[in-house]
């Protein structure tokens, strides 16, 4: 079951099968998917009910279902399409990370924008041990902790703490399992207040620059950077900035 709640311009979302280790069905899937529709949010927290994960990803019952490639492409299609809402949806998103945290669900968190995690969360790809592949956006891990690690992670499929090397670079400032709701809080309170124009054209940027050459990404760059002043709210941002450093 995927429970919500909205508060202002923030969506909190949490995934409450705690029995299951918050495992996501398909259902589960395309439910949040529809979620990220609503483009009148400003940011997106993602949490797992319980405290013993955050999601253990996929629940094996549904990969036990697929009878075959094309109920498998459907399936991971599926689960594209969320990871895809999550970069891509303009708003910023955040996983609230506090015991396993694996499969599709840390590509969710590696989809995230950010990450706040606990003393006790837990990392890893384990479907190489299932006979399938780690796909999506298994294939940012490189970015954040290098291309030997992540080749280690994938075909071992080990499970890391927040102190291994392995996983350290996703775990800026861990904190206790009680500091988890403050330290996003916190983050909220920094980034949930900016224009949406900004952070439309930010997570736009975000995207160019993963898929595209250093040339075309600055191209593109220059547009968002001149687009953005179109919109009355960037005007608004800059007049209250200039006011903040008492300039009138």
């Amino acid at each position: 079951m995927v429970r919500t709640e909205r508060i202002g311009d923030v969506l909190h979302v949490t995934f409450d099968r705690p029995e299951k280790l918050n495992a996501l069905r398909r259902v589960d899937i395309e439910e949040v998917t529809g979620l990220l529709d609503d483009r009148d949010l400003r940011a997106v927290v993602f949490r797992g009910a319980g405290d013993r994960a955050f999601s253990a990803g996929v629940d094996i019952g549904e990969f036990l279902a697929l009878d075959g490639p094309d109920a498998a492409r459907s399936f991971i299609t599926a689960l594209r399409d969320l990871l895809a809402a999550v970069r891509t949806v303009p708003a910023v998103t955040i996983c609230a990370v506090d015991g396993h945290c694996l499969g599709g669900a840390f590509e969710l968190a590696l989809a995230a924008d950010l990450r706040v995690v606990t003393t006790r969360a837990r990392f890893g790809l384990p479907e190489v041990g299932l006979g399938i592949p780690s796909v999506i956006d298994a294939a940012l891990l490189q970015q954040f902790v290098g291309l030997g690690h992540a080749k280690e992670m994938i075909l071992t499929g080990d499970v890391h703490g927040v102190e291994a090397p392995q996983v350290a670079a996703l775990c800026a400032r861990p904190v206790a399992p009680d500091e988890l709701e403050a330290a996003v809080t916190a983050l909220l309170d920094r980034v949930a207040g900016h224009t949406r124009t900004v952070v439309a054209a930010q997570k736009r940027l975000f995207e160019t620059w993963q898929s595209t050459s250093l040339a075309e990404g600055a191209a593109r760059s220059v547009d968002e950077f001149a687009g953005v002043f179109a919109a009355a709210d960037t005007r608004a941002a800059l007049a209250a900035y200039r006011s903040s450093l008492g300039g009138g």
